[in-house]
């Protein structure tokens, strides 16, 4: 099913503004429009992102959302196996899932790059960010990667459903940055490295 009227009557986003429209209103857009298939894929997108979500996107019946599930589990990956390698945690016991980017970082740990010039596809800026000192700017940096892949992924992808979900995952990262604050940030590397420490796999 294509989403026409759905999309022509929705304000455009832009990455560093502010949402035009509250999630609560686009969710309630969507909840009216989308189809119960649709719908359950999308309520896929709006769970939080644990290792339980993970696993069920990562065998999602839509290319797209399979895909986004693999994108995020590989940059936070690649995220991952750096902290471990700076702090001196075992890199092989922290990387989540399977595919190519996790089997790279598990067996080419030593490698300045891990071995993902191997891997198809430009890695320069997902192996800068953990060189990004400042955790607001480290989040950010992330959300513009996720935000650029979301508009190249879906530029051909007209009134498609693809494109809802692209948008409502945009609008959640704009919304998220309008109300992170510091403190918060930094509550989320001291859990990251707390959960290394512990030696549990991290989302």
């Amino acid at each position: 099913m294509t989403y026409e009227y759905l999309l022509a009557g929705l304000p455009e986003l832009k990455a560093g503004s502010d949402a035009p429209i509250s999630l609560d209103k686009l969710n309630e857009l969507l909840d009216e429009c989308m189809t119960a298939s649709d719908k359950a894929l999308l309520n896929l997108l709006r769970a939080p992102m644990d290792e339980a979500t993970l696993a069920e996107g990562l065998k999602a019946n839509n290319t797209f959302v399979r895909e986004w599930f693999a994108f995020n589990q590989d940059m936070n990956n690649v995220l991952v196996a750096q902290i471990c390698r700076k702090h001196g945690f075992d890199v092989k016991t922290q990387i989540v899932g399977e595919g190519e980017v996790a089997e790279q970082l598990r067996t080419h740990a030593t490698q300045k790059d891990f071995g993902l010039n191997e891997v198809d596809g430009d890695w320069t800026e997902i192996l800068a960010l953990a060189g990004i000192e400042d955790l607001m700017q480290r989040e950010k940096a992330q959300d513009a990667i996720r935000f650029t892949w979301l508009q190249d992924r879906t530029e051909f992808d007209f009134f498609s459903s693809e494109m809802v979900f692209a948008y409502y995952l945009e609008a959640v990262m704009l919304h998220r940055w309008s109300i992170l604050t510091i403190e918060e940030g930094e509550k989320v590397f001291r859990e990251l490295v707390k959960d290394m420490k512990k030696g549990i796999k991290l989302d």
